[in-house]
């Protein structure tokens, strides 16, 4: 019977980095989702103040169903605010509309890495759902052809969450500055988003850690098979 030591050895430590995140966020999240914040203002009014304090009024803010499915839409200049924090006036609800809106700042900057990032997107969803099959196949049909290629789509997917790394990070920072600047959040409240947003962030640095780690297995197990 095959053994994949490789997959062992590189991939499962990243698979488990990233349960233990979700659980990180989800922990931090629950534990400020139930701390109403010194200003009472919810997720949606947050974002509205940052977005004002920062000169942008072309933004559309909307409620999405679901929980942390928060997200800035660039296409469509749109901040989704998932249920939990577009009404809701915790700690949590304020943290999470403000790094959502830091990536709405972002695209009105040109921030040069989200840019990048958009553009990969195409490359991205193509790479991460042919590369690994077609790398595979290739090694099983003893094709160069395929598995290059099939390496090749791969990359860009792994391109894609390295590059996402600088623009989360980016996101949260201004974030903390926004709410600082603002006067939004106290000192002692900030230290709650801290919280909410490096626990968010691990899950970035897992996601980036497992693509890197599946790219390079497919790559050593190319080299085993010849």
């Amino acid at each position: 019977m095959y053994f994949d030591s490789y997959y062992l050895i590189l991939v499962v430590p990243t698979l488990i980095l990233s349960m233990i995140a979700q659980g990180m966020v989800s922990s931090a999240f629950s534990k400020y989702s139930n701390v109403r914040n010194s200003r009472n203002i919810s997720g949606r009014q947050a974002a509205a103040l940052l977005m004002q304090h920062s000169g942008i009024n072309d933004v559309r803010i909307e409620e999405v169903r679901g929980s942390l499915t928060d997200h800035y839409d660039p296409s469509a200049k749109v901040l989704r605010l998932s249920q939990p924090v577009f009404e809701n006036p915790s700690i949590a609800a304020v943290g999470v509309a403000a790094h959502e809106t830091g990536h709405a700042i972002q695209h009105a900057r040109g921030y040069s890495p989200l840019v990048l990032r958009s553009t990969l997107v195409p490359i991205a969803n193509l790479g991460s759902a042919a590369g690994p099959f077609l790398a595979i196949i290739g090694l099983v049909m003893a094709s160069d052809f395929l598995f290059t290629l099939g390496i090749i789509l791969f990359s860009g997917a792994v391109l894609f969450y390295i590059v996402t790394l600088p623009v989360e990070f980016n996101a949260s920072s201004r974030a903390i500055a926004l709410l600082r600047e603002g006067g939004v959040l106290s000192e002692e409240e900030l230290s709650g988003v801290r919280k909410v947003l490096t626990a968010a962030a691990l899950t970035y640095v897992a996601s980036a850690l497992t693509a890197v780690a599946s790219l390079l297995r497919l790559i050593l197990l190319s080299r085993r098979r010849r």
